[in-house]
């Protein structure tokens, strides 16, 4: 073999090698946490977890407040949402759309209140800072009552634009307009945009299909709110 072939030869198969050694040491990119002080604009996606109030509360400093449209929301990464076992499709007459259920789950104060605090801690947020210790999938959506992943200090006055969407939505569930999981999923992902995800518009005060209006809710919610 010439030398100029054998050399040009020999200089292929090193760059083939290379570029091999190469894509093996590519990681794939992936929904990891969002960087340092970015904020967020909608959940992680996956299945909500069921209700862990064991489950660990996020180190000081690692969750970060996002906005859509001028409106908080909780870190993907940190407050994903979590929902109540007990709480499915089948129960919802006997739970969520009876009036004054909630009560009987919602968590005290004195469990409440340090929760609370120390999810402040976790986003960075100071001891003065006005905001209702929320749930994101709220107990009359069948929302897990003390699981951290479930809860988060949500900046603002009290009551909040949140409160009227977890209403609206509890109507479209007891009403029968959208099953309850897809309430849950769409507050979880973002509930700036949760009745576009679900499905529905509101108008005139009444929740109904988005691609059939004249299907609406009939008010049979029970406004309880968290």
């Amino acid at each position: 073999m010439a030398p100029c072939r054998h050399r040009a030869l020999s200089l292929a198969l090193t760059l083939s090698a290379l570029l091999t050694a190469v894509a093996a040491c590519q990681v794939p990119v992936g929904d990891g946490p969002s960087p340092t002080g970015a904020p967020s604009t909608g959940a992680a996606s996956g299945p909500l977890a069921a209700d862990d109030k064991n489950a660990p509360m996020p180190a000081p400093g690692t969750c970060h407040i996002g906005q859509r449209d001028g409106q908080p929301l909780p870190d993907p990464h940190c407050t994903p949402g979590a929902i109540n076992p007990q709480v499915t499709q089948n129960t919802i007459k006997d739970t969520i759309c009876r009036s004054g259920w909630t009560k009987t789950v919602r968590p005290p104060t004195s469990v409440t209140d340090k929760m609370k605090a120390q999810s402040a801690k976790s986003y960075s947020l100071g001891a003065g800072e006005k905001g209702e210790y929320d749930h994101l999938v709220s107990l009359e959506l069948g929302g897990a009552p003390d699981d951290p992943r479930n809860l988060w200090v949500e900046p603002g006055s009290i009551p909040n634009p949140k409160d009227a969407v977890e209403n609206k939505l509890s109507d479209a569930v007891c009403s029968g307009l959208i099953p309850l999981s897809v309430a849950q999923t769409a507050i979880a992902s973002n509930w700036v945009t949760a009745f576009d995800q679900a499905g529905l518009r509101v108008s005139g005060g009444k929740v109904c299909l988005r691609d059939d209006p004249a299907k609406c809710a009939t008010g049979k919610g029970t406004g309880d709110g968290e």
